[in-house]
């Protein structure tokens, strides 16, 4: 089974599957009310360590340019509408789903 990605925005939670088995479920930061994260299925088409500044530890990007799943540099924000319309993870969550999933993941973006 191929492994995907479900994001709940209204939750606040990023939940990875392997086909219909729920693996893990991470708390997450979404956009905020004027920049609302965009619902949608998208892939993951690339990885960077160690971006710098907002996005912590390491940055996913997703199909539609400019949003992507990241790290932060503020924990505080995980679980709240504070972002320009990425998904924020704490730094070891990201590092960890990083890990588990590969370029051309699948992402499932919703309320």
């Amino acid at each position: 089974m191929a492994k995907w990605i479900d994001v709940s925005t209204s939750q606040h939670q990023l939940k990875l599957f392997d086909g219909n088995r729920l693996i893990k479920a991470y708390p997450i930061a979404v956009g905020k009310i004027l920049s609302p994260t965009p619902s949608g299925t998208y892939s993951i088409i690339n990885k960077q360590h160690n971006p710098g500044g907002a996005f912590g530890v390491l940055w996913m990007g997703l199909s539609k340019p400019h949003y992507g799943i990241h790290g932060t540099n503020n924990p505080a924000s995980i679980g709240k509408n504070v972002s320009h319309g990425c998904i924020r993870m704490f730094n070891h969550d990201v590092l960890e789903l990083s890990s588990r999933v590969s370029i051309g993941t699948r992402v499932f973006i919703h309320k």
